[in-house]
């Protein structure tokens, strides 16, 4: 059943979209700064020879350059100045918030609110220098070893690192001002947006195979009807939740006595989202990237990597699978739903689980309850990454195709109309007020009279 507000929301018209002036504001915001992140793609970074690097990737489409090109937009395959993309970001994130779960004074940080969240960030905007710049110049040797350059030499390096370091900068300052001024999460909407934007490339591509005959008619019926069902099967696991019942007893305050009451606490199939998917991705892509434009000229260990860890490889489902599970674990325990301070939020607020002791017992509890749900969530999460992999590198498709960009466009996609719906219901609600307030004081000033005038 829906709740109060799922019905309101349902129930908002364009009209009242209309007169959510901060509301639309922030979307127009929002779709402000994606188009610059847009526009940034086609920039290309100087000294690049065009059509060595357009041959280069259509020869890599189906394999590594495939993925890299779906996180960064389509930057890498024009080597634009966004062609890192935000991945350093999240990898320095990834390191951060391991280093916060098991390094003592970062866990200090960690629980000290605002401040020692605010100092954290600045350690992850470090990370993301250093990587960033470790991987801007391994691009720009591979890019020379490849012979993609028109002049190599050091000021083509330098060139590179600093644009390609600026451009990624930009990127995370784009995604932070988009989730404090704009609507949703900035960094995931960007990678959400660089995927939606090569989708028709990508539709294109495979319906001219399909013409040309080098894919049958049964297959892409095959694909369609995947896709369509992966995505129905996504979005019915994102929106299910356990509800745990809470009880909260009879209390006096003065003398009034409050009637007890109910509720339920929330428990998502998959708490984690999109993240665990992201992470096990960056991770997945760090030894690779530095080695996707060398060809022949890598060492025999990238040669090793490349050849075992490529799409649809033994050795990278596994991988995938094992950091698609610990992060689903780690990211819900540590960062989505901390179960200590759940229960000891519920023990404040005098809740408790029926049959279960506040405080050290529900905290127990609601571990067992989450850990059963994770296991569900993580083994959902990498169904939906790995069958989409086996399904493309069995039935030779083309062109990169991935469970993780279906799981970011969902998620990333209901998480966004969520903040849009919470926008409209709190100008609803300040408009009910408001209107409440104009008839107070309508009915205060017509119950006002004017006595007799004194003489």
């Amino acid at each position: 059943m829906a709740s109060a507000a799922e019905q309101m929301a349902a129930n908002s018209s364009w009209r009242a979209f209309g007169k959510a002036t901060e509301l639309r504001q922030r979307i127009l915001f929002t779709l402000g700064l994606l188009i610059v992140y847009r526009l940034g793609t086609f920039i290309p970074v100087p000294g690049i020879d065009g059509d060595a690097l357009r041959t280069f990737m259509e020869e890599a489409a189906s394999g590594i350059g495939g993925i890299l090109s779906m996180f960064t937009g389509g930057a890498l395959g024009r080597m634009g100045i966004f062609a890192l993309g935000i991945m350093p970001y999240i990898s320095a994130a990834i390191i951060v918030q391991l280093m916060g779960a098991m390094y003592e004074p970062w866990k200090q940080l960690k629980k000290e609110g605002e401040q020692g969240r605010k100092k954290l960030n600045q350690y992850t905007r470090y990370g993301t220098v250093i990587l960033a710049t470790f991987q801007a110049y391994g691009m720009a040797v591979s890019l020379e070893a490849g012979d993609l350059v028109t002049d190599p030499g050091l000021f083509f390096r330098a060139a590179c690192v600093i644009t390609l370091v600026g451009g990624t900068m930009f990127l995370m300052w784009l995604g932070e001002q988009i989730t404090a001024r704009g609507v949703g999460n900035g960094i995931s909407l960007i990678i959400f947006v660089g995927i939606i934007a090569e989708i028709p490339t990508a539709m294109a591509q495979f319906l001219s195979q399909g013409r040309t005959g080098a894919i049958s008619p049964a297959v892409i019926l095959g694909v369609i009807l995947m896709i369509v069902v992966v995505l129905t099967f996504v979005v019915f696991m994102e929106r299910a939740l356990r509800q745990i019942h809470i009880q909260y007893p009879r209390r006096q305050v003065g003398m009034k006595v409050y009637d007890g009451g109910s509720s339920h606490l929330p428990i998502k199939v998959n708490p984690a989202g999109v993240i665990p998917a992201i992470f096990a991705s960056a991770l997945l892509l760090m030894p690779t990237t530095l080695s996707t434009f060398s060809g022949g000229d890598t060492g025999p260990v990238m040669s090793a990597i490349l050849a075992y860890f490529g799409p649809g490889q033994p050795l990278n489902l596994a991988f995938m699978t094992a950091m698609v599970i610990f992060f689903t674990f780690f990211y819900t325990k540590e960062v989505a739903f901390k179960v200590d301070d759940v229960a000891e939020n519920l023990k404040n607020q005098n809740g408790f689980v029926p049959g279960i002791r506040p405080g050290k017992k529900t905290a127990e509890y609601l571990d067992y309850v989450l850990t059963r749900i994770l296991v569900l969530g993580s083994g959902y999460l990498a169904l939906v990454v790995l069958l989409p992999e086996i399904l493309r590198s069995e039935l030779a498709i083309p062109f990169y195709f991935g469970g993780t960009s279906i799981l970011i466009i969902v998620s990333v996609g209901m998480d966004t109309i969520q903040q849009v719906q919470s926008h409209l219901l709190a100008h609803q609600y300040e408009g009910l007020i408001e209107k409440s307030q104009l008839r107070g004081r309508r009915s205060q000033s017509k119950s006002k009279r004017k006595g007799p005038a004194r003489r």
